[in-house]
């Protein structure tokens, strides 16, 4: 089983991704903040993919890829979810960006690509 971790501030964003992702087959880790969501990744969960939105308040997406991108696992693919028009992303950051509303089957598509 994939183990995924979803960085939301968003409460309802992080249930729904561990419900629906459940069902077809991922183990969903979630963070309503940066600091938790860095915390979870430092605690040696077995993670295949981290999707995180880029708004959070205190620390940015952009500062959680980088963490990544800098930890001793770098190799972890980073999937942001953005706002239409949103431009604050450093998009080098990730492999890849989801716009807002975006469809479930088109996510799950995604994590496909990268586990």
């Amino acid at each position: 089983m994939d183990h995924i971790l979803v960085i939301d501030n968003k409460y309802d964003i992080c249930n729904f991704l561990h419900k629906a992702l459940g069902p077809v087959g991922y183990e969903v880790k979630g963070a309503h903040d940066s600091e938790e969501g860095i915390e979870l990744f430092n605690n040696g969960y077995n993670l295949n993919l981290v999707i995180t939105d880029i708004n959070m308040p205190r620390i940015n997406a952009n500062a959680v890829a980088k963490y990544i991108k800098s930890s001793d696992k770098a190799n972890i693919p980073i999937v942001a979810i953005i706002d239409s028009g949103n431009d604050g992303i450093n998009r080098e950051l990730f492999n890849f960006v989801l716009v807002k509303p975006f469809r479930l089957k088109t996510l799950i598509k995604v994590i496909k690509l990268f586990t």
